[in-house]
This record gives C-alpha cells, sequence and structure tokens, in this order.
C-alpha cells in the first residue's frame, strides 16, 4: 500500500550537520513527521509536520536545532539536524498518518512507518 522511504543517515561528530529526507509513494498524508528510538529507550517524537497548513511540532530536546520541512510536489518531508548531540544518536523514523489530523508525537497514531535511517553522532 503506502511506502515510506527514508535517506540521509550517517555518522558525524558533534555540533555537525544532517539533512533527513522522507518520500511517500501515495500522496500527501494528513501528518507526517520523524520519531526516533535509541537502544533501551522508547521510540519518542521528533517532528511533525501537518500537511496541509504546515502547522509543526517538536520535542523540547530539539527545538532550536532541528527544522521539519515539507515539498509537497514531491510528497517528501525533511529534517534538518543542526548543532547535533550524542544525545541524538537514534534510528530515525519517518511516520504517516492518514487516520487523524491530531498530528501529536504519539507513534500509536500513525499507520505508516519507513524502515529507518541511522543517525550517529560523537563527540
Amino acid at each position: 500500500q503506502v511506502q515510506l522511504v527514508e535517506s540521509g543517515g550517517g555518522s558525524v561528530q558533534a555540533e555537525e550537520s544532517l539533512r533527513l529526507s522522507c518520500t511517500a509513494s501515495n500522496y500527501r498524508h494528513n501528518c507526517m513527521g520523524w520519531f526516533r528510538q535509541a537502544p533501551g529507550k522508547e521510540r519518542e517524537g521528533v517532528a511533525i509536520i501537518r500537511t496541509t497548513g504546515g502547522t509543526t511540532y517538536y520535542a523540547d530536546s530539539v527545538k532550536g536545532r532541528f527544522t521539519i520541512s515539507q515539498e509537497n510536489a514531491k510528497n517528501t518531508i525533511y529534517l534538518q539536524m543542526n548543532s547535533l548531540k550524542p544525545e541524538d544518536t537514534a534510528m530515525y523514523y519517518c511516520a504517516a498518518d492518514w487516520t487523524t489530523w491530531n498530528c501529536r508525537p504519539s507513534p500509536y497514531e500513525y499507520n505508516y512507518w519507513g524502515h529507518g535511517t541511522q543517525v550517529t553522532v560523537s563527540s
């Protein structure tokens, strides 16, 4: 059905930047965003965007450093990650929600998931 494909992860040093991309196969969704999960931790919402209107959510830990954006014509969202910290190390997943318009950072409210892209930040 719907497929999400992430790219852009990698290994960087602290204070460096990365840009993640996620492309959806079947048009836009109500909400799209990025979640991350580190070993031993729960999956957490990082940044969410409402595909119509552009309203955004950011986790407190990334505010001022990360920026989520969208390119509607390409069914693509991005996550610009600046001033990366070792604490940002995690598998980053793209997610899409077609059932609600809430765009909340809860993984239980998202229907489709990408396979993830690893981000590793060393000090």
